[in-house]
């Protein structure tokens, strides 16, 4: 971080009042975004979808858990990884602690990954976390939000997310947020998908980054693979390549060669 400009308490103040009418005016809008998003119309959910889950299949109504609303995470976990994405483990880090609140608001949250619910299971249980997390496997559920992309549904090297073509990221699998909706007759109603940096707002470390001088300080890759790791591998060295996935760093490699190894 390089010099920077200094002013009176006075000439700070001036300043910092005419940013507040911003973040106000942001604020505002905001909440009639948000409002705009409620508004959206619903989608009738017809196909009957299959999860695994700890004690075994579950339908998608199950995992409202008797509530009317329920927050779908899309978690990158393909079916040969061996652990979760870096990004989506970062996410992740931040859902127990407000799931204790909005559950008390009637919404349930759970995880949807095609990786085996075995190494699901094994790798929630290492991370420590406690919200419910199943496998799509044999599903059609990640193709029809459009968050995983086998080889037969990339068309001329492009497939579909965040609702429109794009080049083929080099994975099969890419972030979402899908929100859905059950009324008084038990009919599932798709009410929102969100992609990409859509994300973003549920992440409270970047809240708290975005107020200090070196904000995400992310200047390498220009994104969280930069510095973000899983939690219980900060230090550990390695780095996080563009799938999303850690990679270890070789016996003997120097870590100055590879910079976004951070």
């Amino acid at each position: 971080m390089g010099p920077h400009r200094i002013a009176t308490r006075e000439e700070w103040l001036a300043e910092r009042k005419a940013l507040l009418a911003k973040e106000k005016a942001l604020t505002r809008a905001r909440d009639a975004l948000a409002a705009e998003r409620r508004a959206l119309p619903w989608v009738r959910v017809e196909k009957d979808y299959a999860f695994d889950g700890p004690d075994g299949p579950v339908s998608l109504a199950d995992l409202f858990e008797g509530r009317s609303q329920l927050v779908v995470y899309h978690f990158m976990f393909g079916p040969d990884w061996q652990e979760g994405c870096v990004g989506c483990s970062f996410l992740a880090d931040h859902v127990d602690g407000a799931r204790q609140h909005f559950e008390q608001n009637d919404v349930s949250f759970v995880a949807v990954s095609r990786a085996p619910f075995t190494k699901i299971d094994a790798f929630r249980r290492r991370m420590g976390w406690h919200f419910r997390w199943v496998s799509s496997a044999g599903s059609d559920f990640n193709f029809d939000f459009h968050v995983s992309f086998t080889p037969e549904r990339k068309v001329d090297g492009k497939v579909f997310y965040n609702f429109g073509m794009i080049d083929d990221p080099g994975t099969d699998e890419l972030p979402g947020i899908s929100v859905f909706a059950k009324d008084e007759t038990g009919a599932i109603f798709h009410t929102y998908s969100s992609y990409a940096r859509g994300g973003e707002p549920h992440l409270g470390a970047y809240a708290y980054l975005d107020l200090v001088p070196k904000g995400r300080n992310e200047h390498v890759r220009g994104n969280l693979g930069d510095w973000v790791r899983h939690h219980d591998r900060y230090g550990a060295g390695g780095h996080v390549d563009p799938t999303g996935r850690f990679q270890a760093e070789p016996e003997g490699e120097c870590p100055a060669c590879h910079p976004a190894a951070g």
